[in-house]
Formats: structure tokens, C-alpha cells, sequence
């Protein structure tokens, strides 16, 4: 394994997309994409909370909705108030 990590980083390959660490963009208050996560653990429109390889992800805000999803990323849209991580402990 420590030869593949060698080597992406060589290549400059993205860390998410050879590990399942994920990766969160937000852009302004209204928008958030999330790439690598495993499920959906709550949704309601002011709180959303995802599961990921790492921990849990909570979304708060207003009129939050799932906007586009994929079986390894998702956009919510909607006024985002806060986020924050749980870290899964090992």
C-alpha cells in the first residue's frame, strides 16, 4: 500500500479518490457536496446526518434538501447553519 500512496502522490492523484476519506465543499451558505460517504442516518429539513468511513457528518440549517445523489456523493441545498463531525473512534 505504501508504494500505491507513493505513487499517487507522485501523480498528484486526490487523496478522497484513492482513500475513502471524505471530501466537503461548500459553497456559501446554500450549497454542500460530499463525496465518499456510506448512508443516510437522519433527514429532516433542518438537520441532516450522513455516515462516512471516518464518522458522522451533521448538516443543520432551513429547508435543507437532498438535491443530487449518487451512490458515493450528494448535494444538499437549502440555508445551511452549521456542520459538524463526529470522529468514529477505533
Amino acid at each position: 500500500m505504501r508504494g500505491i500512496n507513493r505513487i499517487n502522490k507522485m501523480l498528484e492523484v486526490p487523496k478522497e479518490a484513492y482513500t475513502n476519506e471524505p471530501k466537503i465543499t461548500i459553497t456559501g451558505f446554500n450549497e454542500l457536496v460530499i463525496e465518499n460517504y456510506k448512508g443516510i442516518l437522519e433527514y429532516e429539513d433542518y438537520h441532516i446526518k450522513l455516515s462516512t468511513y471516518i464518522g458522522c457528518i451533521n448538516i443543520n440549517g432551513f429547508n435543507l434538501k437532498l438535491d443530487k445523489m449518487t451512490e458515493d456523493c450528494l448535494k444538499i441545498i437549502g440555508k445551511i447553519e452549521s456542520l459538524d463531525i463526529e470522529r468514529q473512534v477505533d
